[in-house]
């Protein structure tokens, strides 16, 4: 059964119910020419670096598992996929040997995604110069670090920020044109940070646990699923061992388990980072506290609010 938030505009006029994504898979495109010899970026723009002949296979692999995967091994005929993708040709190729596996009518879009693309590395590479940068960047600090004439992981941060905005909004407004009755699943095509950079903006990572992250192997899929609770979580489709081996730590591990069966917008105290990490100490209780009052209802807030401005005026 497939979790539904309904939202209301005031009493007497609801918005239609929102289904949310059963799932949300990233992928990494298949081996580039550039991942086989990184000279390749010397002579070829970035975004136009190809697949190899082994990337292509790897890609129509992936296809066929997340077939067997969205259809639970054919058992559920009930699911549909939308596809966003990176507008480089390593991106756009993999997109393309995926979609063998699919037939026309599972797919009910595709829209190819300028913010998900990869790092800006600063134009053409010269191999001699970026072996020296990227060893500043070991020194300087992965995250922040901007290459010359090019982004640093922080930008990359804020256009993905900006796409998962739309992403929400356009759920929210059922412009993938999305049928309640099927599964939905979105399938984002992007790069090994871009992925990285989109686990921590969506489960609120600290930059210090972004450094901390291992990069996907070339068609490796992370797959956030909903949970029943409406959170999103690695923990439902993949085991502990696999989200060590991404560079998870134990209380990330932990929070992902908390997710699968948590309720949307539950807070976590479990998860020490929310608070430990930027206090080095707190108090468990504080007889001074008077935090015991229950909160005000949210309608009656808002209710309390109008007859004071009305007071007022």
């Amino acid at each position: 059964m497939r979790p539904k938030i309904e939202t209301e505009r005031n009493h007497s006029h609801r918005k239609p119910i929102t289904v949310l994504p059963k799932r949300i898979i990233l992928i990494r495109h298949g081996e580039s020419q550039g991942n086989l010899n990184s000279a390749t970026y010397t002579t070829t723009p970035d975004y136009k670096v190809p697949l190899t002949e082994e990337g292509l296979i790897q890609a129509r692999n992936a296809g066929i598992k997340l077939h067997r995967l969205l259809s639970n091994d054919g058992t559920n005929p009930h699911w549909r996929v939308y596809f966003y993708v990176s507008p480089y040709d390593r991106a756009r190729s993999t997109l393309r040997e995926i979609g063998r596996a699919f037939s026309k009518k599972r797919i009910i879009g595709v829209r190819e995604e300028c913010r998900i693309r990869e790092q800006d590395f600063g134009n053409f590479q010269v191999e001699e110069r970026m072996k020296v940068v990227k060893e500043t960047r070991e020194r300087f600090g992965r995250f922040f670090y901007r290459f010359p004439e090019g982004e640093s992981a922080a930008d990359v941060y804020d256009r993905v920020s900006s796409f998962l905005e739309s992403l929400w909004r356009d759920i929210d407004m059922n412009r993938l044109r999305h049928c309640p009755s099927q599964d939905l699943n979105l399938i984002i095509i992007s790069h090994g940070l871009t992925s990285r950079v989109f686990l921590t903006k969506w489960f609120k990572w600290t930059v210090e646990q972004f450094e901390y992250l291992n990069n996907p192997d070339n068609c490796e899929c992370r797959v956030m699923q909903l949970g029943q609770g409406g959170e999103y979580s690695l923990a439902i489709h993949h085991t502990e061992e696999e989200m060590v081996e991404w560079g998870l730590s134990p209380e990330m591990i932990s929070d992902q388990k908390w997710r699968a069966s948590a309720n949307k917008g539950q807070w976590n105290e479990r998860c020490p980072w929310y608070l430990d990490a930027f206090f080095d100490s707190l108090a468990d209780s504080d007889d001074n506290d008077s935090c015991d009052e229950p909160c005000q209802d949210q309608d009656e807030l808002v209710e309390s609010c109008s007859r004071v401005v009305i007071t007022e005026e």
